[in-house]
């Protein structure tokens, strides 16, 4: 899910798109789906887009 948050502001400059993701997970996301989300991030976060793992950086 958090990859297709990053395809749909993916069009904004770097760290805009990572300020506006993380917006939206920190707005819109269950605290549950979020620590999994840093959890998934700390594990290496294979397969995530880059613009995900700048935003969680954002959210700590």
């Amino acid at each position: 899910m958090a990859n297709d948050i990053a395809r749909n502001l993916g069009h904004l400059p770097g760290e805009e798109a990572a300020e506006a993701i993380a917006g939206h997970i920190g707005r819109f996301w269950d605290p549950r789906m979020r620590a999994r989300l840093h959890e998934f991030v700390d594990a290496g976060a294979d397969g995530l887009d880059p613009l995900v793992v700048a935003a969680v950086k954002l959210l700590r």
